[in-house]
């Protein structure tokens, strides 16, 4: 399994050894998680979408439980400047999220049991915000279970980027990722209008500034 994960991420036990060195990972219980975990252990054989940077130990957590692990890590494929176009007015330049969802999210509707959401809508720009959760909602099966996190009005816009390691069925571990710059901050009416199609939402008040939210589709 070692071997599996050292040639399909491209990266020597040494220089993730080195990689933890210098940005070491900080533990933090979850309480959405853990409900979140404890929702979508069984049955076996579900598909699950990790969208946050590509994790070896997700994956690993993943298919350990004989689920098949998804990944797209869609706020880094955003930051390509190809997807910002000219506007209709003089001067003024778009994000082309039609061009983008072309592109990232092409799975068939109803595809996955699960998705960790993490904290992209507060990171993504705003062009995308709206209609990549509608995407989701597309290829997202009938109660399936969404993780979301979202920044309280506390964190700040220098509130640094995590990415999401998971160490246990309660516990991630949050290691500090590239510089992407905190773009909005949701409070809890604007999360359930941004979700409003979806079933059910529960609202979990974590640590560090972080609002923990599990949807149901």
């Amino acid at each position: 399994m070692a071997g599996f994960f050292r040639n399909l991420f491209g990266s020597s036990d040494k220089e993730v050894l080195v990689e933890r060195r210098a940005h070491p990972r900080i533990p933090r219980r979850s309480t959405g998680f853990q409900q979140f975990t404890r929702a979508t252990l069984k049955p076996e054989g579900q598909n699950v979408l990790d969208l946050g940077p590509t994790s070896p130990a997700n994956i690993q957590f993943i298919t350990g439980y004989a689920h098949k692990a998804y990944n797209e890590d869609l706020l880094t494929a955003a930051q390509d400047p190809s997807f910002v176009i000219p506007g209709e007015e003089p001067g003024t330049k778009v994000f082309d999220a039609k061009r983008f969802l072309a592109e990232n999210l092409t799975y068939e509707r109803g595809t996955f049991d699960a998705v960790m959401l993490w904290d992209l809508c507060d990171y993504l720009p705003e062009a995308l915000v709206k209609p990549v959760v509608d995407r989701i909602f597309s290829i997202t099966k009938e109660k399936g279970l969404l993780l979301g996190f979202f920044h309280t009005k506390d964190a700040g816009p220098d509130a640094p980027y995590y990415r999401y390691h998971i160490a246990n069925l309660e516990t991630l571990e949050l290691q500090v990722g590239p510089k992407f710059q905190l773009q909005r901050v949701f409070q809890n009416r604007h999360i359930e209008n941004l979700f409003h199609d979806y079933s059910s939402l529960k609202f979990f008040l974590g640590k560090d500034n972080i609002r923990e939210v599990l949807i149901v589709r």
